[in-house]
């Protein structure tokens, strides 16, 4: 079923990322080749069930939904419940030009790892046509996931990791000395988030109020300095582009890996070029802190965990969106 009419809301799941965790029947996944586990050698298919740990993390309840019930549905289901007009999308519907064009705002929520650069292509498009991005994820636009068809002749029903975004950034450059040489090189996903992947990428901590004043504050009370506890995990977004004309860094702070190393995150916030706006929560928990869902399972990864809803959260959610449908 596609619901592709013009909405306030487009809301892209991160299913790219489903496959490529998943192991089915055993132990294959771009993760499990033994060249290792972060080359291009492994190609993966849509065509399996979403088994052992396609989800990341071990919620039986979730088995079977890739990591959609684990890191996407309380969106989803916080954005109805509040009566939002949303509709849904794939990644690899992003592949189609002008796909997201006839939408106010776009969502990126939960893990959001894997692109096709067509798909990049098109949500570039989307900004500079006027369209508000809004990243509620992290890990996001990391690698160049070609789409290619079955062997049936079916399109974009199998993928493989075919190198990093980054462009020339130092990130991108360690992987491609570690693990490459890779096929494809993606553009400075920094330019399109307004942050970008970094190294150490995983692990966690709370999410910082750093700019109080700014709107995205308005009615939750926030002071610089406040904390979000737990909100940031497990993968986050860092190391925002110095020349982006506009941006500001609403949120930052330390994240630890494995309790113990640390790493600097950043959310940001940037305008386009028509009176729209680019949001990065830097954050895959942030859909966490807004909905617990009857039968929701708080996750916990890479010595970090959410903590559930949360009012400040749920407000500075709806000031983003509630400016996102109505520019």
């Amino acid at each position: 079923v596609k619901d592709d009419r013009p909405a306030d809301i487009l809301f892209q799941c991160s299913d790219n990322a489903w496959p490529a965790y998943n192991k089915w029947p055993s132990n294959y996944s771009v993760y499990t080749h033994p060249k290792g586990n972060q080359g291009p050698w492994a190609d993966v298919s849509f065509d399996r069930p979403y088994a052992k740990y396609a989800q990341i993390y071990e919620n039986p309840q979730s088995v079977g939904s890739g990591e959609w019930l684990c890191f996407e549905f309380p969106f989803a289901y916080w954005l109805e419940k509040n009566g939002y007009d949303v509709t849904y999308c794939s990644n690899s519907d992003m592949v189609t030009p002008d796909h997201g064009l006839k939408c106010k705002s776009f969502l990126s929520v939960g893990h959001d790892e894997y692109w096709d650069i067509k798909q990049y292509e098109s949500v570039v498009k989307m900004r500079d046509a006027g369209v508000n991005l809004l990243f509620f994820s992290g890990n996001s636009v990391c690698w160049v996931t070609p789409l290619l068809d079955s062997t049936d002749g079916r399109p974009k029903r199998i993928m493989f990791r075919g190198g990093p975004y980054g462009g020339k950034y130092k990130y991108a450059e360690a992987r491609e000395k570690d693990n490459g040489p890779f096929p494809f090189r993606g553009p400075d996903e920094g330019y399109l988030m307004g942050s970008r992947n970094v190294d150490p990428v995983n692990g966690g901590g709370d999410w910082v109020c750093e700019l109080p004043d700014h709107w995205i504050f308005e009615n939750t009370g926030m002071k610089k300095g406040d904390s979000i506890p737990g909100l940031i995990g497990w993968e986050y977004h860092g190391d925002p582009p110095a020349d982006i004309p506009g941006l500001e860094v609403v949120a930052k702070g330390t994240a630890l890996q494995g309790g113990v190393n640390p790493q600097q995150w950043t959310a940001t916030i940037y305008p386009g070029p028509k009176n729209n706006f680019v949001f990065n929560a830097s954050t895959i928990f942030w859909c966490q802190d807004l909905a617990s869902p009857p039968g929701h399972m708080l996750p916990w990864s890479h010595w970090s965990r959410p903590h559930g809803p949360d009012e400040r959260v749920q407000q500075i959610t709806h000031n983003i969106i509630r400016r996102a449908i109505s520019s």
